[in-house]
């Protein structure tokens, strides 16, 4: 009888695992509560990743997965309560048979919140409620769950008072930290905050994205195309990364400035980036508001003796994947505008989702300000870091080890290529300016000979440029 008493012990001590509801509810459920993933997850004792995975299909488990399911039925229960609004018996009768209002009585339409701020947007990108005016893109909250279903004016968006930075000074907390763990030590410090980069750029992000209702983490089904082939090979976009040097250089260039391109993968952060899952049309169309990747016959270049191919050093012939910034530039160069300079590139294929060019933008402009105060400043500490941060936040947003949180390879190509299509852009101002462009190399490296000073301003800004080196070319004639 013991036995059988000490496995009855054993069963009346299990626990069936709390029950949690399908992943796409419990992040409606914190967004409609205007929670970000930041607060819960503190509340909960995990990082903002960790609630971003839990959204998107993992789940909990253990005492954790306890507490999870506590709050998403706690929230449940509040919402319940926040929209149970009873009709008064006198005053507002419901009829057993409504009629349904004619379009004359039918209300206005109810603005549907923004997918990026959360605010009421009457406009519409491809099925998204989005501000056509960016201006407008500004709420920091998303309105309240029963301001969504009133079909009056919507609010006036809140605005911080001057001079109130939107976000916490995340960047600058983390360098006191490190700097006060590290007693002093600038490279310690500097090493140890490189090092908690990603997960640092993403606490940051989910931070400027309060109220956003596009989820970051979340991961849509992707084409095989995007898939890579091996685990160490590759998958089909091609990013079109320039690697160009002028093989017939004047015979006598003089000095040759190298230049590099400051804060390439920053400014390249604003790219028209698809929303949603990419869907899968055919034929010769593009459209304006729709971002992706494109399978396309490049047109023939004949300026490589100055300029280089936008569309980089590619040997093999016939269709390749593009992203929409290598598309974009080259329908650009078939314009009247610049020459034209070749042919429109013949779309064949496109995988495309309806786009913006603000999915990333506070964030990048935090950055942005957090750099510019850093030079400043002469703080290296915090420059150091905040390359970090955006670098690693391009280069690991597809299969990577390191951040698991963010997987959208789509995002990454069209990120890279934007940084090359900047550059290509600037080579082709620098020739279109009477200079003689020598090399355009990756993301950031820049040769021009004659005074480049007439065309770009020297300095470390996100606008500006610096000197790599200064050299004479080395001209063999037969």
């Amino acid at each position: 009888m013991t036995d059988f008493h000490a496995i009855d012990a054993l069963l009346a001590n299990t626990r069936t695992p709390a029950h949690l509801p399908p992943a796409e509810q419990r992040r409606a459920l914190r967004q409609a509560l205007n929670l970000t993933r930041t607060q819960v997850a503190q509340t909960l004792g995990v990082s903002p990743s960790t609630i971003g995975g839990w959204e998107t299909g993992r789940d909990p488990s253990g005492e954790t997965r306890e507490k999870y399911a506590y709050f998403l039925t706690a929230a449940q229960e509040k919402l319940r309560t926040q929209n149970k609004t009873p009709a008064h018996p006198e005053t507002d009768p419901t009829p057993e048979h409504p009629t349904p209002p004619t379009d004359k009585d039918a209300p206005p339409p109810t603005p549907h919140p923004c997918v990026l701020c959360g605010a009421p947007a009457t406009d519409q990108i491809e099925g998204y409620p989005q501000h056509l005016n960016p201006e407008d893109c500004t709420h920091p909250t998303p309105p309240h769950p029963e301001q969504t279903h009133t079909p009056t004016a919507p609010p006036t968006p809140r605005r911080p008072p001057q001079n109130q930075p939107r976000t916490p000074d995340l960047i600058a907390r983390a360098v006191h930290e490190a700097l006060a763990a590290h007693h002093g030590d600038t490279q310690a410090a500097t090493n140890e905050l490189q090092r908690r980069a990603i997960p640092d750029a993403m606490t940051l992000l989910d931070t400027c994205r309060i109220g956003a209702r596009y989820d970051i983490v979340g991961h849509p089904p992707l084409p095989d195309i995007l898939r890579k082939k091996s685990a160490h090979g590759a998958d089909e976009v091609w990013e079109a990364r320039p690697h160009w040097t002028r093989l017939d250089p004047p015979p006598t260039p003089g000095e040759v400035t190298a230049l590099d391109i400051n804060g390439a993968y920053l400014s390249a952060l604003k790219t028209h980036l698809p929303l949603g899952t990419l869907e899968y049309s055919t034929g010769n169309v593009h459209s304006r508001r729709r971002a992706g990747i494109h399978l396309i016959t490049p047109p023939e270049w004949d300026h490589h003796p100055y300029l280089p191919n936008p569309l980089g050093n590619r040997e093999e012939p016939g269709p390749v994947w593009v992203t929409e910034p290598t598309l974009r530039l080259l329908q650009r160069l078939a314009t009247e505008q610049y020459g034209p300079l070749c042919d429109p590139p013949v779309i064949h294929e496109s995988f495309t989702s309806g786009a913006t060019e603000q999915l990333f933008e506070k964030f990048r402009q935090t950055l942005r300000d957090a750099r510019e105060k850093a030079i400043t400043e002469e703080d290296e500490v915090t420059l150091e870091y905040v390359k970090s941060m955006y670098s690693k936040f391009v280069s690991t947003m597809g299969e990577s080890n390191y951040n698991r949180a963010l997987y959208r390879p789509d995002w990454m190509h069209i990120i890279r290529s934007q940084a090359f299509v900047n550059l290509w852009l600037k080579a082709h101002k620098a020739h279109t300016a009477g200079l003689t462009v020598m090399r355009v190399m990756g993301t950031d490296e820049l040769h021009i000979a004659g005074n480049w000073r007439q065309v770009f301003t020297e300095g470390r800004g996100v606008t500006q440029v610096k000197i790599k080196d200064v050299y004479t070319p080395q001209t063999s004639r037969q």
